[in-house]
């Protein structure tokens, strides 16, 4: 299965991480980091008037392959800033989306709108990591974890200021997002075991959620159409990366996917 694999890679790649930099050292050079943009930032960020943009930063994907060969990541987030993004979503995971730490590291610096820390979460150790990157924010896959695990990982976060997107693709992983008291929960539309994507699933699920909780649509989402869809049924913010990556105008696809107000 796809998301085995890439998990299991993640694991060999945080024990590497883990001897360069062993877990004690990591959390004493965060000691004291305060992100500029206060704690907390990205869920906030999400709770602004209409519909909001998380506009993801990603080269390659597994499903896809190369998405981007030319692949500029700072002005692609500085272009995401300008055209009204409400936050940037960055890959790490080296192996098969082609991302790397430094591009977090570099785009949290450059840009005032919060960052996603986007790769698979396998260790505790990661969250520490993403906090000394420069993150906002980090995924959570309900898939790769327990309720309890997903409660601990989530209490870390809160401790360091960050917040947790929790990922969930079925019923039973929105309940168990829910038990752990996920206050962000994204519906993945991709199927993370298959690579299927079906736009619905975000739509079908979303009367799980209660409208305190700020609730995500990711993947596959392409249209002006397909926004329009969301925003109906109560979406308050998408998660884009492909059909941003593919676009050579980035701003003009992000004004489009808005309503074409700015193009």
């Amino acid at each position: 299965m796809i998301l085995e694999t890439l998990a299991e890679s993640t694991r060999k790649r945080v024990e590497k991480a883990k001897r360069e930099i062993p877990p004690d050292v990591l959390k004493e050079r965060i000691a004291g980091i305060k992100n500029s943009r206060g704690p907390f930032a990205f869920e906030k960020a999400l709770k602004g008037n209409g519909i909001s943009f998380i506009c993801e930063v990603k080269k390659a994907s597994p499903s896809k392959g190369e998405i981007a060969p030319d692949f500029p990541y700072k002005t692609i987030a500085r272009e995401y800033e300008e055209a009204g993004a409400r936050a940037i979503s960055v890959l790490t995971e080296p192996e098969y989306f082609k991302g790397h730490d430094r591009y977090l590291e570099e785009i949290s610096t450059l840009v005032s709108i919060p960052v996603l820390r986007k790769d698979f979460i396998v260790d505790a150790y990661q969250i520490y990591e993403a906090k000394l990157l420069g993150a906002d924010a980090v995924l959570l896959i309900c898939s790769l974890m327990d309720t309890q695990t997903l409660k601990e990982y989530m209490g870390i976060c809160d401790g360091l200021g960050l917040s947790a997107l929790v990922e969930a693709h079925t019923r039973e992983e929105v309940l168990s997002a829910l038990e752990a008291g996920a206050r962000v929960i994204g519906v993945n539309n991709r199927n993370l075991r298959t690579f299927e994507v079906d736009i619905r699933t975000c739509i079908t699920l979303r009367e799980m959620v209660p409208d305190h909780i700020v609730y995500v649509a990711e993947s596959g989402i392409q249209s002006r159409e397909d926004i329009a869809m969301l925003e109906k049924h109560g979406v308050d913010a998408v998660l884009i990366g492909e059909a941003l990556m593919r676009s050579p105008d980035k701003k003009a696809m992000l004004a489009c996917l808005k309503g074409c107000h700015d193009a």
